[in-house]
């Protein structure tokens, strides 16, 4: 009778493991993922209750837990958390003597990926400051519109990037603008310079007394996206929002044993939320990289011991087109998280460096809203608890999830929101993103709609770009979207323009207008020259039909140009050079 009894218990559980399977075959990914996230919340919870609330908060208490842990690894220089924290201090204690600078104050960051920024910005926000990270590529009218629309009081630029300012620097201190150096000395007049600054300053923390309490709704950092409008905008960022960030890579299975490789820049949310505040949650240590480099990639790996790295589509993309090497194969990486990984770059990734969990999430800059794919699938962006169909992702917009909106533009932050979506009264952030939801609760990006996309691991905003074509001499009108190209991840710069009458195409002159006013990956790549453009009834540009047809010299009949920047100018783009750019034997 037992033995009956045992045998159908047995008989059971394995029909019930059986239906499992079949019916639910992530059931025990989903629950360890859920109890994961559970976990981190009670910890989080448990750091507030005893005074660990902010970002900067988890910093400091990480720096008094383990002081000698290695916290940045910047090429030949090691920095411990208390060597960050005590420099930080530093920097505080300098802007707060001398450069006046106080609790609520806007101050600009103009830095490449050096261990500075970090002590820097850690340094501003010891102070109460709100922290504006500038994108480097950007340049001339960009850079002045970034530090002006976020209300910058003083902007902090890296020796390497000062010259960067000069079409610009008698704008800003005729603004008022304090502008400091990375330096000792510098050649610029009216420029503060900090690095013998530092030199004397106190390494203890600014007084207590001179900070408020923080209200972890309020701003924390302001980080620019391109947008539909041209110009990047200054998306504010609360300090629940970074709190938030501080647990990416604890989910992706890091732990405080690692070593992270950030390659991507630190103005990027990323490679700072992400990367540095993920490794400060963790406490494990960060191997920080001035500039990615496909070909030292490896190589740094082995080098440091990277066990996790970061990364954005293109990355991987370039990893697998750079030949084998023996570096590739004796790392110890496990774990690589990111975003933006097609599923065939995935695919080959996967199958060449076997031993690399991929962790793609999926996430927004303005909105705290996020998913992560923790299984084995390729493709997903992360799954779902309810069953949805194709459409434009939304998120509520509520005390626990604001939208602080982008700075400057009441207007632009209000395009972003949905109101009265599924009940009168509710508010929805609008990402733009659209979404596709499988039967097997997967959830797969599948496009950006409006006029941005994406090119080299960065957002392209087609009005700048034709703001900027427009100024060139002998074109009449422009449109600029993007086109697929076979081999790369987003799309790539394409112009239709019209050329004034009796004016011819100056490819040299064009070429030189790019490069002066717009960071490379902004640069169109194809040029189509046609004799008008087509407009809607309510005079708006059309881009789909042009978008679908490319820029194949068969579809195309209008005369096509490619950026040939060994040359530094277009050349006519024939069926022969067409050929060799779709085959990868020219690169992009």
């Amino acid at each position: 009778m037992i033995a009956w009894v045992l045998t159908t218990v047995v008989a059971g559980l394995l029909a019930l493991v059986v239906f499992q399977v079949i019916v639910y075959p992530y059931f025990w990914d989903d629950l360890i993922y859920y109890l994961k996230l559970r976990k981190v919340g009670r910890v989080m919870r448990l750091r507030m209750k005893n005074g660990v609330i902010t970002f900067l908060d988890c910093f400091v208490h990480q720096a008094r837990k383990i002081p000698e842990k290695p916290f940045i690894i910047f090429e030949d220089q090691v920095l411990t958390y208390q060597c960050v924290d005590r420099r930080s201090n530093k920097v505080a204690q300098v802007f707060r003597t001398v450069g006046g600078v106080k609790k609520g104050d806007i101050v600009a960051l103009f830095m490449s990926n050096e261990p500075e920024f970090i002590c820097v910005w850690f340094g501003l926000c010891k102070l109460g400051c709100e922290v504006a990270f500038l994108n480097f590529n950007v340049k001339s009218k960009s850079l002045l519109h970034c530090i002006q629309s976020c209300g910058a009081k003083a902007v902090v630029v890296g020796s390497d990037l000062v010259s960067s300012l000069d079409e610009v620097l008698g704008t800003l201190q005729d603004d008022g603008i304090h502008l400091w150096v990375v330096d000792s000395s510098t050649a610029h007049q009216g420029v503060n310079t900090l690095l013998d600054k530092l030199e004397t300053a106190s390494d203890e923390p600014p007084p207590a007394k001179e900070l408020s309490h923080t209200d972890i709704m309020s701003n924390f950092l302001f980080i620019f996206t391109s947008g539909t409008t041209g110009l990047p905008k200054a998306a504010r960022i609360s300090h629940l929002k970074a709190v938030m960030c501080l647990c990416f890579l604890r989910m992706c299975g890091a732990t405080a044993q690692d070593n992270v490789y950030i390659t991507l820049p630190l103005y990027h949310m990323s490679a700072s939320l992400l990367g540095i505040g993920g490794c400060i949650e963790l406490g494990a240590s960060c191997v920080l990289k001035r500039k990615f480099s496909a070909s030292q990639f490896w190589k740094d790996c082995q080098k440091y011991n990277v066990t996790v790295f970061q990364y954005v589509g293109e990355l991987c993309r370039y990893l697998i087109n750079q030949p084998k090497v023996a570096e590739e194969i004796s790392h110890h990486v496990r774990i690589a998280a990111g975003s933006g990984l097609r599923s065939d770059v995935w695919r080959e990734f996967k199958s060449r460096f076997r031993k690399i969990q991929i962790r793609e999430g999926y996430g927004l800059t303005e909105a705290s809203i996020g998913f992560l794919n923790y299984t084995a699938e390729v493709g997903p962006i992360g799954r779902a608890s309810y069953f949805n169909k194709t459409g434009i992702l939304v998120a509520p917009v509520s005390a626990m999830n604001p939208f602080l909106g982008y700075a400057g533009n009441k207007m632009l932050s209000e395009k972003k929101l949905l109101r009265d979506v599924f009940k009168e009264g509710d508010v929805y952030f609008n990402t733009g993103d659209l979404m596709l939801q499988d039967l097997r609760d997967f959830v797969y990006f599948r496009d950006r709609i409006g006029d941005t996309f994406r090119w080299k691991g960065e957002n392209v905003a087609t009005t700048e770009v034709s703001e900027i074509l427009g100024c060139v001499d002998f074109l009449q009108e422009v449109n600029v979207y993007g086109v697929s190209v076979p081999g790369y991840e987003g799309r790539a710069g394409m112009a239709a323009v019209v050329l004034k009458a009796d004016q011819m195409l100056d490819g040299e002159k064009l070429y030189s207008q790019l490069a002066e006013t717009l960071p490379s990956y902004s640069w169109p790549l194809f040029l189509r020259i046609k004799s008008s453009l087509d407009v809607t009834e309510t005079f708006k540009q059309q881009k789909v039909k042009l978008v679908e047809e490319g820029f194949s010299p068969l579809l195309v009949q209008d005369p096509l140009y490619f950026l040939d920047a060994s040359e530094k100018t277009y050349i006519p783009l024939t069926q022969m050079l067409y050929e060799e750019i779709v085959s990868g034997k020219i690169r992009l």
